[in-house]
């Protein structure tokens, strides 16, 4: 109670001193980097890491693209190559006139080389970079061939994906904010009880939310998936906390009618109780995310879980301060709930409860059933995060047209390997089904001809003192089943060859990013459902609770992530992982605020009917109120994006929002009435007390 009332005693200071860390965490803002390239977060010590490390350290490069040409002359090509070597961070640009002059027919040239930049009326460039792939320095690169290229020219690439994706999550992440905050606001105008109180606590969560952005410059980067979606998290799930804060301060106002302060400090003290048993419901479910070996998920459980821990604290210092100093007016602008009275709502649902029981029963094979193909149906490849009309999409589709290009795999092989060894593994991987080109110094020579007849451009970028670099053009595009089959056939093929040998590019890493995220799925599953469920054992001190109250959510997630196979609908691969945990963490508030409720009055002597009635006509305003403004923060942000990943996120959490609610508000009661007797014996002191109350009437 001491810090309570230090807390009201210290208010315009706490403000002030919020409005001087809001400055500071503006400018931390603007010093964190946003990653766009989902590859750096694979573990490291796998090939396909180490080897992009050798092409840095040994080759002096680290992105690789291709430059597509459209119905333009040779001598302009020439000229266009020129520019594009002069272009900062570019090492090297493969082309016909790097093999030959341009005086020397084209077809003079092996067919590998020509087939490998001609087709039609387009020819294709390659050009490496000397910096990683969605390093500063290279979009920079990338963006500024593209403005020396003109319409004629496509650029294809991960920098090229990184690049589009970057710029519109730039053009459409302050929207994402704008429409979060002002539905959840429409969502607190219904159905909260004052029109001047959604308003204070979206200052509130603001305020919180600028202390974590800013506070992230202590990671260094953030992935655009944590700065899309942890500002619209962050309001969505500490939102509660606001409304607990509220009606706390209310009820105590009726105990302390001539001093608010009193009134205050005594709604902190019950608000923080009930908000600290919620919230680490809710971090357990973020800080599971960072046991992904895939670190995109360390990066959004760390964010996450910091946002949450921000909430509480706004909630039980800045959001009392800001009620006190504001209080004449929030109380002149109170008027009555949009909320029906629910009573007759709650005798209903107890009445036919068994029909809801039923319910569960059917429902839980279909959505097991469909969570698990969704799970089996996730896309990998990035560029389905993207709008067709992006240049990037527009170059991979012209690319694979003109060319028969859909990836390309780059192999390491060491540079002390026999040249006719090297010689007879182009031959072997030219044989592989899908690969449409194979282009290394032995393959553009062929048997007869002296390596030191080549340029020393073209040397130096296929060959260093350690290794030896292949470039193995395929038909199959990113993440799908057949190029995973391929890339399993050529990684057999080149260590027959050469022990050390190394497969990279990103097929081979989205191939990895495939099997390293299929484990932590299944990881992350287990770790939240285990965090959580020791918590609510601790928190309602009762081994049948947890399981009934993560059954529920569980069959809750079953149905929103089973809803895409049935819609026909492709997830991408990160979504279910994040939703299920998100949708885990987020909403078993709820479920323990209407548990809660029901103890307390079973303890309290009612009858179990009774109990669940006045369990559920209490809880339901809260739990209305929180799962709209769940639901409003993230629909919004789910009609506009253009970026699928950010799309379909904030499509399953506005309905896993709506579905938990419902599960809640329907069934949750039911299971009460059908496990009353197995929840009075299996929590510590219910039984007693329940049995000691009914004996009581008896013995007066």
């Amino acid at each position: 109670m001491r810090w309570a009332k230090a807390v009201v005693k210290h208010r315009v200071l706490i403000l002030v001193l919020t409005a001087v860390l809001m400055v500071a965490s503006v400018i931390g803002m603007a010093r964190v980097r946003v990653n766009y390239d989902m590859l750096t977060y694979l573990p490291d010590g796998i090939d396909t890491v180490v080897g992009q490390d050798i092409l840095q350290e040994d080759f002096h490069k680290g992105a690789f693209t291709f430059l597509i040409l459209k119905d333009m002359p040779e001598k302009d090509v020439a000229a266009l190559k020129q520019q594009v070597e002069q272009v900062p961070h570019v090492d090297t640009v493969l082309w016909y006139d790097s093999f030959a002059d341009l005086s020397v027919p084209m077809d003079v040239l092996p067919d590998e080389v020509y087939d490998a930049f001609n087709s039609g009326n387009a020819t294709m460039m390659a050009v490496f970079l000397d910096t990683s792939t969605s390093a500063d320095e290279t979009l920079e690169a990338v963006e500024q061939i593209r403005q020396i290229s003109g319409k004629q020219c496509f650029v294809s690439g991960m920098t090229a994906l990184v690049l589009d994706l970057r710029d519109l999550c730039e053009r459409e992440e302050p929207l994402y904010v704008g429409l979060a905050v002002g539905l959840a606001c429409v969502a607190m105008l219904l159905l909260l009880d004052g029109w001047l109180v959604p308003f204070v606590f979206l200052l509130s969560i603001g305020a919180m939310i600028l202390l974590n952005m800013g506070t992230n410059v202590f990671l260094g980067e953030i992935s655009y998936i944590t700065k899309a979606l942890s500002a619209v998290l962050q309001l969505a799930v500490t939102m509660d906390y606001s409304i607990f804060l509220w009606h706390s301060y209310n009820e105590q106002r009726e105990t302390y009618p001539d001093d608010p302060h009193q009134a205050m400090a005594a709604a902190i003290c019950q608000t923080f109780s009930s908000v600290i048993g919620s919230s680490v419901t809710t971090v357990a479910g973020f800080i599971a995310l960072c046991f992904m070996s895939f670190t995109l998920g360390r990066d959004l459980g760390l964010v996450m879980a910091k946002g949450v821990v921000f909430g509480v604290i706004g909630c039980v210092t800045v959001l009392p301060s800001l009620i006190l100093v504001l209080d004449k007016p929030l109380q002149k602008t109170r008027h009555r709930s949009l909320i029906p009275p629910l009573h007759r709502v709650a005798r209903g649902v107890t009445r036919v409860f068994p029909v809801f029981l039923a319910a569960f029963v059917l429902l839980l094979p279909p959505a097991w059933y469909g969570y698990q193909q969704t799970n089996n149906e996730v896309y990998y490849d990035m560029a389905k995060a993207l709008p067709e009309s992006m240049p990037y999409v527009k170059a991979n589709q012209i690319l694979q047209q003109d060319f028969g290009v859909a990836s390309t795999h780059m192999v390491l092989v060491r540079a002390e390997t026999p040249q006719k060894a090297v010689r007879t593994l182009c031959d072997r991987m030219k044989q592989v089904p899908g690969v449409e080109q194979v282009l290394g110094l032995d393959a553009v020579l062929g048997s007869r001809v002296p390596r030191d007849l080549l340029p020393d451009s073209v040397r130096q970028a296929l060959m260093s003192d350690n290794w030896q670099l292949i470039l193995v053009q395929s038909r199959y595009p990113v993440a799908s089943d057949d190029v995973n089959h391929q890339l399993t056939q050529l990684e057999t093929l080149i260590k027959q060859y050469d022990a050390k040998a190394m497969l990279i590019g990103e097929a081979p890493c989205m191939k990895d990013l495939i099997e390293t995220t299929d484990h932590d799925f299944q990881v992350v599953n287990a770790i939240s459902i285990v965090a959580i469920f020791v918590i609510i054992l601790l928190v309602e001190k009762s081994l049948s609770l947890p399981v009934l109250l993560i059954a529920l959510i569980e069959l809750g997630i079953f149905i929103n992530l089973g809803l895409p196979h049935y819609l026909g609908q492709s997830l991408s691969f990160i979504t279910p992982i994040c939703i299920s945990t998100i949708q885990l963490g987020a909403t078993v508030d709820y479920a323990i605020l209407m548990t809660t409720r029901y103890k307390t009055e079973r303890m309290a002597g009612q009858d179990k009917r009774t109990a669940v009635r006045t369990a559920l006509t209490v809880s339901a305003p809260s739990i209305l109120v929180s799962g709209a403004g769940l639901f409003a923060s993230t629909f919004g942000v789910a009609l506009y994006s253009d970026i699928e990943i950010i799309r379909s996120m904030c499509q399953l959490l506005a309905r896993g929002a709506i579905i938990s609610m419902l599960l809640v508000l329907l069934v949750l009661p039911a299971m009460f009435l059908l496990c009353d007797t197995l929840i009075c014996h299996t929590t510590w002191h219910m039984g007693a007390c329940v049995k000691k109350k009914r004996k009581e009437p008896e013995g007066r």
